[in-house]
């Protein structure tokens, strides 16, 4: 297995060592190539150590998006929760209040002679029309 994190050692192309020029260039191109295996993996070292140092603020931006949803969740769920029971109670408030108790608790304000002066008929209150 090949040792990458040591740089290859050069050696001098133009010592006399024997060789042909064929066996110089060997040697050059196998050189080249072991310092282009030490280039790419510092540069795939320095990669990964950018990335695992940046983990940690993406993690922490993550947590704080995830804690401002569940705030927000909470608090519209609690806001929904609030218009339901309003809802409800309005619901019971009609059910047993008839259109006179409804004008007597409104301070101020006589019932109409026509239901229909009042803005409002019977069956927007959930009632029908009889006939007189």
């Amino acid at each position: 297995m090949d040792d990458f994190t040591q740089r290859p050692a050069q050696s001098s192309y133009g010592e006399s060592t024997g060789m042909g020029v064929t066996g110089r260039v060997r040697v050059q191109v196998s050189e080249q190539a072991a310092d282009i295996k030490y280039k790419i993996h510092n540069f795939g070292r320095k990669a990964t150590g950018k990335i695992n140092e940046s983990r940690e603020s993406a993690a922490g931006a993550l947590d704080q998006t995830a804690s401002s949803i569940h705030l927000a969740r909470d608090t519209a769920s609690s806001m929904v929760h609030t218009a339901g029971d309003k809802i409800q109670v309005m619901a019971d408030y009609v059910r047993l209040t008839d259109l006179n108790g409804m004008a007597e608790d409104v301070p101020g304000k006589a019932l109409p002679g026509s239901v229909a002066g009042c803005g409002c008929d019977s069956r927007f209150l959930g009632g029908t029309r009889t006939a007189t």
